[in-house]
């Protein structure tokens, strides 16, 4: 049975719904403001988890594999994705998690568990190595053979997901923006869409301009490079999962206006970064902005 023959049994909302958003902020500079809603996919594998999952899902079953293994931190969504996608597709599955275990589990890796997940904790300096052979060797004679999917799904399956984004948008658009972490989605979504659309990847980190190279390589390593994207290194409010009072007061007042509540560690973030390009004339008037909010509300 192949990932797609799973998409109506699971109820995955693929396309993702879409919703204007009318906020006198970007309206008096001419911007129209859509967001896509890919936190709607499904409540356990949303938005570009599912994305980034679903080609390596399929490469994993073609490849005859039962058994996925990946990394990430104690509170990662990636690894919460991973555990439910090896729950409802049939993998076991084992997360390598940075740091040493804690007692009692984070609600992230209680999840993982009550999904099946085997954790094993993996210390710092050999999480930096995690992908060398002085550590994936002890763990292929521990857990025989396995699928690799890396940290935040980022690989050139990933990028073939992603890519489908674009054409779930049926009407003319501008600038689609994303926040991003490891690349992935910018990557993805920038090989997608229409020719004369700038994509804007918000990083979450800071310090992130060494996600150009990474983009870069992921387009490379899936076939196809594009200049048609742009990096915002402003809005990171502090660095990953940082979340200052600016940025939990700007998530409540969106909320309040718009009935939509926002994922702070990267879709908050981006969506203040509009904003505050709206307000400072870096989108031309007359633009349509689609946002993809990657995931759900965490609050």
């Amino acid at each position: 049975m192949t990932v797609e023959s799973h998409l109506d049994e699971l109820k995955l909302v693929v396309p993702s719904p879409v919703q204007e958003i009318d906020d006198e902020r970007l309206a008096r500079h001419g911007i129209r403001l859509i967001l896509k809603r890919d936190d709607l996919i499904h409540p356990e594998i949303p938005g570009n988890k599912w994305r980034k999952l679903k080609y390596n899902l399929e490469e994993a079953k073609a490849a005859g594999h039962t058994r996925i293994l990946t990394f990430g931190g104690a509170y990662s969504n990636h690894i919460r994705a991973v555990a439910a996608a090896g729950y409802y597709f049939g993998f076991e599955t084992v997360g390598l998690i940075r740091g040493e275990e804690h007692l009692p589990l984070n609600p992230t890796l209680a999840y993982a568990t009550a999904r099946e997940m085997t954790l094993e904790y993996i210390d710092r300096e050999h999480y930096r190595q995690k992908t060398s052979n002085d550590v994936l060797g002890p763990l292929r004679e521990r857990y025989g053979d396995f699928f690799l999917v890396p940290e935040g799904g980022s690989n050139a399956a990933a990028v073939r997901g992603v890519a489908e984004l674009p054409a779930e948008i049926d009407f003319p658009y501008d600038v689609l923006c994303a926040p991003i972490g490891t690349g992935g989605t910018l990557a993805g979504l920038a090989t997608g869409v229409p020719r004369g659309v700038r994509v804007l990847g918000f990083s979450a980190l800071k310090g992130g301009a060494f996600l150009a190279e990474d983009v870069q390589n992921l387009q490379l390593a899936a076939g196809q490079v594009t200049d048609n994207w742009d990096l915002q290194l402003d809005f990171h409010f502090g660095g990953f999962a940082r979340r200052p009072a600016a940025l939990r007061e700007f998530a409540q007042d969106f909320e309040v206006r718009h009935g939509v509540s926002l994922e702070l560690t990267y879709v908050a973030k981006m969506l203040a970064g509009i904003v505050d390009m709206a307000s400072t004339r870096q989108f031309p008037s007359g633009s349509v902005v689609v946002a993809v909010v990657t995931g759900p509300s965490d609050a």
